[in-house]
């Protein structure tokens, strides 16, 4: 049972291990060991038959994660959202200046035609005045 068992399972390691890994021999040959010789065959394949992957030591500490005032891309995406909203208020402050100058200029025209209407107004009572003061002397004139 044990050796259907390493048969097994070291037949479907073979058949799955990429054929870069393989030593000496290739799949076939390989396959051929694993089934034509029962027990050998797959301590064989399993000891000799691929390379084994080593876990590689870190040669120094792991890399420390950096503090965001540390990391550049951080500070940079900082600046970048910044100088967005600086763009942004700059553009607001000059559309507040534009529309109070529109008010203004609003403001000034309106003045500027309420005062030709209060000279007109005077004038034409000037006018009035006039026509009434000469209407008065030719009243006395005729009355002489």
């Amino acid at each position: 049972m044990v050796a259907i068992a390493l048969l097994v399972y070291a037949l479907i390691d073979c058949l799955q291990t990429d054929s870069t890994r393989f030593r000496s021999l290739n799949r076939v040959a390989w396959v051929a060991i694993i089934v034509l010789i029962p027990l050998i065959g797959p301590i064989l394949w399993l000891v000799l038959g691929k390379e084994r992957a080593r876990p590689q030591r870190p040669t120094g500490p792991p890399p420390r994660p950096l503090a965001p005032d540390d990391d550049p891309e951080f500070l940079r995406h900082l600046r970048d959202i910044d100088t967005k909203h600086e763009q942004m208020l700059n553009q607001w402050e000059a559309d507040l200046r534009r529309r109070e100058d529109e008010i203004q200029r609003k403001k000034d025209a309106e003045a500027a035609r309420a005062a030709e209407e209060a000279e007109a107004r005077r004038q034409a009572e000037a006018r009035k005045r006039e026509d009434e003061a000469r209407q008065h002397t030719d009243d006395e004139d005729d009355s002489r």
